[in-house]
């Protein structure tokens, strides 16, 4: 099997502190509907980290559309990777939070590795559940580890980005440990160019 680099590892890696952890705000459940006890006046609540972002400490390449090309070196190794966010996200019951999502498509020249396609949904994912992502008519289906999802088999890995090169949109659907289902829907204006570019900065 190859081995596969989670996207959650390169954030820890280039973040200013670690979010690879799946406790972080996988909670997927309406927010509670009980007001918090209050807090005396002359105190007031500590402010709230911002949270990391997968482009914290990478290079902006280039923005292409809806899609943005970025490189990195976590470790000392290049890493170069296009990166979206969903442009619609539906959840099934709807009003689910969870943490943002991302389609990453990223190349690590020392692991030989070329346009692996990877994405983050947001929270812990159905144990031996998998995950589907349709370009057009053709679906793929993506195994899952924690809120992390991958094409199933690698074969079909280059055919798949052939054809999000070549279309409009993408479409991921999964599952949470708590069984809400996800749809988010990517554009993929854009994508061409940012592979492109990423590829010129990780030959």
């Amino acid at each position: 099997m190859r081995m596969i680099f989670s996207p959650r590892t390169l954030f820890s890696l280039l973040a200013a502190f670690a979010i690879c952890s799946p406790a972080l705000a996988q909670s997927d459940a309406p927010a509670a509907a009980d007001k918090p006890a209050a807090k005396p006046a002359a105190k007031k609540p500590a402010a709230k980290p911002a949270a990391a972002t997968p482009t914290a400490g990478a290079s902006l390449l280039g923005q292409f559309g809806d899609w943005g090309a970025y490189s990195a070196t976590p470790g000392g190794k290049k890493v170069c990777f296009a990166l979206s966010k969903p442009t619609s996200a539906a959840t099934e019951p709807p009003g689910r939070n969870r943490d943002p999502a991302y389609l990453f498509i990223s190349s690590r020249p020392v692991d030989k590795v070329k346009d692996e396609v990877s994405v983050i949904v947001g929270y812990t994912q159905k144990p031996n559940m998998e995950a589907t992502a349709a370009v057009g008519a053709v679906s793929y289906v993506m195994y899952t580890q924690n809120d992390g999802a991958w094409i199933k088999n690698a074969a079909e890995e280059a055919q798949m980005v052939a054809a999000m090169r070549k279309g409009s949109d993408i479409v991921v659907k999964s599952e949470s440990g708590r069984g809400t289902k996800t749809t988010d829907t990517y554009s993929l204006k854009g994508l061409d160019q940012a592979l492109a570019r990423t590829a010129q900065e990780c030959k």
